[in-house]
């Protein structure tokens, strides 16, 4: 089997370089002991023609598992183990995997999250599954702490073992009764891609594989209230991020979910104390949004502006320069963004969507104007404050390991695997060879400076992320308690 490696984390690996100009300078394997990589196998059963999310990457979790003031790394793979590493500080890391106990069950992990789902003041760590056609192989995965750097796994104990197709969790306390509870987003799969993503009556059609889910916490049993409380999605639902903030400022954490293709996103508004059978969220995208991203992967949520009222950002895949933008061009026209707003789709615009929240129940759109509109095949969007000025800065991973929309390939390359195919059908496998033949997308990873005037400057250069490659998930932590991230 061809190997591929697929590295995805980047941002964990950087601390503040003090010698030099850039914030950040990369530290490798040999200085810190951590040397995963999330390794796909391409010429199996499995790969990208039957999969359409196979290049997605794996997650990472940060946490601090022992409590002892250090934060712990969590990495989940796809075709290879998952990997804890514990922190010893000054950047030092130990692989605790076996002996802690969540390389079991392994699956096509996807996202990873570290809480304290059973409140005993631990962290534990919840692991989603996806692309198996084995249910038991997709069920999700419920790591409780035990308090001496052990791992059991109990998801089935304890209510969360989704066997969706699921992207990544989110544990929050919706009806704020003082424990977690848990919302997980799961995807759709590749039957309801291409050919019938324009047919509205598909949005009447459920099924629970693909449906994103919130359970509810009953004393560290999890109950799937989902459709009590108002959590729809449908065959078209393909969620990619989700985040969790209030952000009409009631008090109540509110839900938004970014969908792949052309399901609109959902944002799930928490009605607070509710009496009755009345449903515990709404979904008010419309009510709240004039347009949102067309192909939605990572989301985050922050007060970028610092006029105290928490901000909405999206990612797509809109290229940076003309060149790349005309490359990747497919059949988007005016008549079908008509066609699709009419058939109930909405306004979708295939680019980063930053939604500054007004303050009055509604969003403006600003992300061409701020400056982060345009940032290549992105998927994880983190705001903080990387240089510590007091306004939230923005890091956006980008970068896929086969470019299936780049237009020439799609023109020149798989015309000439067809003709192939023909003239000796005996002996060609069409995809093996369409996959070798598949472009990479290798970019840079983008670093915004927040200037404080609703408008960020790319410092993606000077802040030291210089290097191309493919970057997935990401997460950022003060790693060595120096008090920078």
């Amino acid at each position: 089997m061809r190997k591929l490696l697929f590295a995805l984390f980047t941002l964990l690996f950087l601390n503040s370089c003090k010698d030099n100009n850039a914030l950040f300078t990369e530290l490798s394997d040999s200085d810190t002991g951590i040397n995963f990589r999330n390794t796909l196998f391409e010429d199996g059963p499995l790969n990208v023609a039957n999969y359409i999310y196979f290049y997605n990457g794996g997650g990472v979790a940060v946490g601090d598992i022992n409590n002892d003031g250090l934060q712990d790394i969590l990495f989940t793979g796809n075709m290879v183990r998952n990997r804890l590493f514990l922190n010893k500080g000054n950047f030092q890391f130990e692989d605790i995997t076996k002996k802690a106990g969540v390389d079991q069950m392994q699956g096509w992990c996807t996202g990873a999250t570290m809480s304290d789902v059973n409140n005993d003041g631990k962290l534990d760590i919840y692991i989603c599954r996806s692309a198996d056609i084995n249910p038991d192989r997709r069920k999700n995965l419920l790591f409780i702490n035990n308090g001496d750097l052990s791992f059991t796994e109990k998801a089935d104990e304890y209510g969360l073992a989704d066997n969706g197709y699921s992207t990544m969790a989110s544990f929050l306390d919706y009806d704020k009764d003082g424990d977690l509870d848990c919302f997980i987003i799961n995807h759709s799969i590749q039957k309801y891609t291409a050919g019938v993503q324009d047919n509205p009556e598909l949005r009447k059609e459920r099924n629970p594989d693909y449906a994103s889910k919130l359970y509810r916490n009953d004393n560290n049993h999890f109950t799937n209230v989902s459709d009590q409380e108002g959590i729809f999605s449908n065959v078209l639902t393909f969620g990619l991020g989700v985040t969790v903030s209030d952000f009409n400022n009631d008090g109540w954490p509110d839900i938004s979910v970014s969908n792949d293709f052309n399901e609109p996103d959902y944002f799930f508004e928490n009605n607070g104390n509710v009496t009755g059978s009345s449903p515990r969220f709404t979904e008010k995208l419309v009510q709240k949004m004039d347009n949102i991203s067309l192909y939605s992967m990572g989301t985050d949520a922050a007060d970028y502006d610092n006029d105290g009222n928490v901000d909405l950002l999206t990612l797509d895949m809109m290229p940076e320069d003309n060149k790349t933008i005309k490359m990747h061009s497919g059949p988007e026209n005016f008549d079908k963004f008509q066609f699709l707003f009419r058939q109930g789709f909405y306004y979708q615009f295939s680019r980063n969507m930053l939604q500054r929240n007004n303050g009055d129940g509604t969003f403006s759109e600003v992300g061409q104007l701020a400056g982060v509109s345009n940032t290549d095949w992105s998927w994880a969007g983190l705001f903080s404050d990387f240089d510590k000025d007091g306004f939230k800065d923005l890091f956006i991973t980008n970068g896929y390991v086969k470019d299936y929309t780049e237009m020439d390939f799609l023109k020149y390359s798989v015309d000439r695997v067809i003709k192939s195919m023909a003239k000796d059908s005996a002996n060609v496998d069409p995809i093996p060879e369409y996959l070798r033949k598949m472009p990479k997308n290798e970019t840079q990873n983008y670093a915004f400076r927040n200037k404080g005037d609703g408008t960020f400057q790319k410092m993606s250069n000077e802040w030291g992320f210089t290097t191309k490659g493919v970057s997935a998930g990401a997460a950022y932590a003060d790693l060595d308690n120096d008090g920078d991230l």
